[in-house]
């Protein structure tokens, strides 16, 4: 069985929960290494043990580069007694340090991915900041085997043109995880009150303030249900603020893929907006929450202008919202008939369903393209579109 060292950012991710579950259904046996975010230190992430290099905080970039340093200087003793692996998979620009540091480690011969699926805001600065981060970006992949990205964008707007890496590229979409076939969708009534989800994580304070000013205007008409991680360095009042607003709810963490069915099928829409790093990373990504909502039936909201509304007008599916403001919404929203939202979700239930979720066959060729099983030439962006 093939051997996946994967490092992390933050052992309590659940995208990184999700990227084991998919190496292990591709038929790879995994070793979890990387920090923490946060006390509580996970023993295991889907059945596999953790080793934990540290903590790390949220937004800290100098703490975590002061962490990955001390990692470095430890990581022989971190990991001794691990197999050599067959390939070491780095997500995040500071975990393809130590995945070259490992490399070291287990031996030239063992190839290093490299799993880059946000482009945080400081490698977009014009400074001599931005400007070393890439250099340094540039520098620990240029020998990396293969680049993952999650969106064409990625590649079309920043790796290529600030030649962040020539080497192989797979697109590896943040797809529903389907290992299974999906129960039956159980569709909330198409009625009042019109109910709009917005899960995930819970960061953009503008998003919260639309919403909120939104709804209050509808007179509850339409009411919002969030769930999942509240971003409190974002978002330090999340709950008093959204405690204050009649006509939305918090109603805490759920489980992915176990609970999708569930939410998605509680709600009529789907909030896929995002505007945290507006004009870089929220503007190119293409996040869970699409792919989710759509796989169950909830009509995506998405902002005109994003990677995420040109995949929905390519479609011809979801709303566009032209600008952010309450009126823009309204006038989006404003009137929704029963009919009018049959038809929208009609749409998306007539798409092919394995354009939003991940199968086993899809997870077997990740773990094959990882490894240098499967070729591994470049993903065109014509293609990845």
């Amino acid at each position: 069985m093939l051997h996946v060292l994967y490092l992390v950012h933050d052992l309590n991710d659940p995208a990184v929960r999700r990227r084991v579950a998919m190496l292990k259904a591709g038929g790879a046996r995994v070793t979890l290494a990387g920090f923490h975010r946060g006390a509580f230190v996970p023993e295991s992430v889907e059945s596999v043990p953790t080793v934990s290099l540290g903590a790390t905080a949220d937004g800290r970039f100098a703490q975590r580069i002061g962490a990955v340093l001390k990692s470095g200087m430890s990581l022989a003793k971190h990991l001794a007694g691990v197999e050599k692996p067959d390939v070491i998979l780095a997500r995040n620009l500071e975990m393809l340090a130590l995945g070259n540091r490992a490399r070291r480690l287990f031996g030239a011969d063992v190839p290093v991915v490299y799993e880059c699926l946000d482009i945080h805001r400081l490698m977009l600065r014009s400074d001599h900041v931005g400007q070393a981060l890439r250099w340094t970006e540039r520098r620990l992949a240029r020998d990396a085997h293969l680049l993952i990205t999650s969106s064409p964008a990625f590649l079309r707007e920043y790796f290529e043109p600030f030649k962040q890496t020539n080497g192989p590229v797979m697109l590896v979409e943040n797809k529903f995880l389907e290992l299974e076939p999906a129960p039956p969708i159980a569709a909330v009534p198409a009625s009042l009150p019109w109910m709009i989800g917005w899960f995930g994580a819970l960061r953009c304070a503008r998003s919260l303030e639309l919403l909120s000013r939104f709804t209050r205007a509808q007179n509850g008409a339409f009411t919002v249900t969030l769930r999942g991680k509240p971003a409190l360095r974002e978002l330090p009042d999340f709950q008093a603020r959204v405690e204050g607003e009649p006509y939305l709810q918090f109603k805490g963490p759920y489980r992915n893929p176990e609970e999708m069915s569930d939410i998605y099928g509680a709600v009529h829409f789907s909030w896929a907006i995002d505007f945290f790093e507006e004009g870089g990373n929220s503007r190119w990504l293409l996040p869970n929450r699409l792919y989710e909502g759509c796989r169950f039936g909830a009509v995506p909201i998405a902002m005109a202008g994003t990677e995420i509304s040109r995949v929905l007008e390519t479609r011809g599916i979801g709303l566009i919202l032209p600008e952010a403001t309450p009126k823009a919404l309204d006038a989006l929203l404003g009137g929704m008939t029963a009919e009018r939202h049959a038809a929208l979700r009609g749409r998306i239930e007539a798409t092919d369903p394995s354009i939003w979720a991940c199968t086993r066959a899809e997870c077997e060729d990740l773990v094959s393209r990882i490894t240098g099983r499967a070729s591994t030439s470049p993903v065109t962006l014509q293609a990845a579109a």
